[in-house]
């Protein structure tokens, strides 16, 4: 699953995606309003989870955009401002939950699952099942047969992200960026090591 954070403030903005990085599920992070849209409307995302005070363009314009434009993401608003008007007003406008700072990140979590599970469409994918390999994005498990497969969160990261755009090819760049947050290193060989264990676990996925 792809989440897309909008959030300006660094420390933040950094945790948020530091945490559902290790989660398991793949995270852009932008700093503007201006940016979150752009990104939401020419990259598929699971989810959003918006700040309401950002510069460029704020939460309000973000969605209003994103609603005008007939988005049926789900959308978090994540914000400081704590007047039962903003949240009546991000609730009014289409957003699904409005969660107040400073939070918890268990209960941010356990939102973002929520959110993701009601968000399903028939053109997200939440279950795929290749041969006799079966993924549950949602509740994060992977079958051979009837043998579960045990995974650790990069695993399945990088399992979701070959299933999610089986028939393409992905450069060792692309997959590094997506699954281990980083830049790739030639002299790295994280890849192919995790690719290796899939491939003993399961069929190769294509």
């Amino acid at each position: 699953m792809k989440v897309l954070i909008a959030e300006d403030e660094p420390k933040t903005g950094m945790y948020l995606r530091q945490g559902l990085i290790e989660a398991g599920y793949v995270v852009d992070l932008v700093t503007s309003g201006t940016d979150a849209l752009h990104q939401m409307r020419t990259a598929p995302h699971d989810l959003l989870i918006l700040d309401v005070m950002m510069p460029g363009m704020d939460g309000w314009e973000v969605i209003k955009a994103l609603k005008a434009s007939g988005s049926g993401v789900p959308v978090l608003f994540l914000s400081a401002r704590d007047q039962v008007e903003d949240r009546v007003k991000g609730l009014e406008l289409g957003a699904d939950d409005y969660l107040l700072k400073p939070f918890a990140f268990s209960e941010l979590l356990a939102r973002v699952r929520t959110l993701l599970r009601r968000g399903q469409t028939t053109t997200t994918e939440s279950h795929v099942s290749i041969a006799n390999l079966s993924a549950d994005f949602l509740k994060r498990r992977v079958s051979r047969g009837s043998q579960r497969i045990e995974l650790t969160s990069k695993e399945f990261a990088l399992l979701e992200l070959l299933l999610r755009r089986r028939g393409e090819v992905l450069s060792k760049s692309l997959i590094a960026s997506h699954v281990w947050d980083m830049n790739f290193d030639s002299e790295t060989n994280v890849i192919e090591v995790a690719v290796r264990r899939l491939r003993a676990e399961s069929p190769p996925v294509s």
